[in-house]
């Protein structure tokens, strides 16, 4: 595998010999960019003119990472042209989150084959439920094949979110890399850092990704409740103050869950995955230290240091980058230290992170820290 990874001002043009001439069906080109790129897309107009044959991969961002550093109004490239593995890209629209089920499907549709190893995907940040994207991928993709990615995202606003596709950055699209043979390694890791507050709450009244009910109490009330003076900043606001999902059993592992809009007159809350009846939620708040510390918790122990090059996708949650502030940077600098020496690395902010959870099947995450890892043997 050979592997390039360069920043891009969005608004200056492109230096001549920036890109490296490696166009080809083998490969990948990943772009995570400002949000105002919807309307002045020439930057990435220019990428897919130098790379016609390849598989270009990108969306919008709370936030462009490269290396250790946070961007804004930057476009963040990465060009790998593998050797020895096959790729594959897969696209299609959505008109909002209730055709999420079925895009997963498509999608797989698009991608499964022979020597499948794992899938990359990006969304649209908020015409999307990831719960049952993730959960659609898993199955018809079926065991075996490591899905992650994450949900496209615009800043704070949560007004309109663009996916890079063939007519070139589109809202209302899911798009997937398919990678194929047994050259690729491939490996991932995701972890939080939120402390819990408060007693526990069952969701009492629920459907999909929107919350109504908690303890048989209109969910909105109560949640303002929690956040005090800060309420009348929702739903940017949320991004402070995630819930923790439990299943009652004990069944699976505690998930996080990001709000991305409220509704005043139905007294509810809609969240980027799925809030089953019956769960329990902890309120919860950040800790900057164990911030930090949970980014580097996420990439310790992946890649061989034996392999190189080694690209690491980073997708952490705009929540994140809310709380750590001017701090933001430690988290990025703390992933690239524990991953193997001279890696890669570049990623973005997001509305949500999709990772395999601990039963293997890919689930959404919020307010995590996520990386994925690319190696060719």
């Amino acid at each position: 595998m050979e592997l390039a990874t360069l920043l891009q001002p969005i608004d200056r043009p492109w230096e001549a010999d920036a890109l490296p001439r490696w166009d080809g069906p083998d490969t990948l080109v990943l772009a995570f960019g400002s949000p105002e790129l919807m309307d002045a897309p020439g930057p990435l107009r220019h990428l897919q003119a130098t790379y016609p044959s390849s598989c270009l991969l990108g969306c919008s961002t709370a936030g462009e990472i490269h290396g250790t550093l946070v961007h804004d109004h930057q476009l963040s490239v990465a060009v790998a042209r593998f050797a020895n593995t096959r790729l594959r890209f897969a696209d299609t629209a959505v008109s909002g989150p209730e055709d999420s089920e079925a895009a997963g499907a498509a999608l797989a549709d698009q991608l499964r084959g022979p020597g499948l190893r794992a899938v990359l995907v990006l969304s649209d940040g908020l015409r999307v439920n990831g719960s049952e994207l993730a959960r659609s991928l898993s199955q018809h993709l079926g065991p075996g094949v490591a899905v992650t990615g994450g949900l496209a995202g615009d800043g704070a606003r949560f007004q309109r979110t663009w996916v890079l596709t063939a007519e070139g950055p589109q809202s209302g699209h899911f798009c997937a890399v398919g990678f194929y043979g047994n050259a690729l390694r491939h490996c991932h890791g995701s972890k939080g850092g939120w402390d819990t507050f408060g007693p526990a709450r069952q969701v009492t009244r629920a459907k999909g990704n929107v919350l109504f009910e908690l303890d048989g109490k209109p969910a909105l009330p109560l949640y303002k409740s929690y956040l005090g003076e800060r309420a009348s900043g929702l739903p940017a606001t949320a991004l402070l103050f995630p819930l923790s999902l439990q299943d009652p059993e004990g069944r699976n592992e505690d998930i996080v869950r990001t709000i991305l809009s409220v509704d005043e007159e139905a007294q509810s809350l809609t969240f980027a995955g799925d809030i089953p009846e019956g769960h329990l939620v902890h309120f919860m708040r950040a800790n900057f230290d164990r911030l930090v510390d949970g980014a580097g918790a996420a990439a310790q122990g992946l890649g061989d240091p034996r392999l190189s090059p080694t690209l690491a996708v980073a997708v952490s949650c705009v929540g994140r980058r809310l709380v750590l502030g001017e701090r933001v940077d430690e988290e990025v600098e703390a992933t690239l230290e524990a991953l193997p020496l001279g890696t890669l690395q570049l990623g973005f902010y997001s509305y949500g992170e999709l990772c395999p959870q601990a039963t293997g099947a890919c689930g959404l995450h919020n307010q995590t820290m996520t990386l994925t890892v690319f190696q060719e043997a």
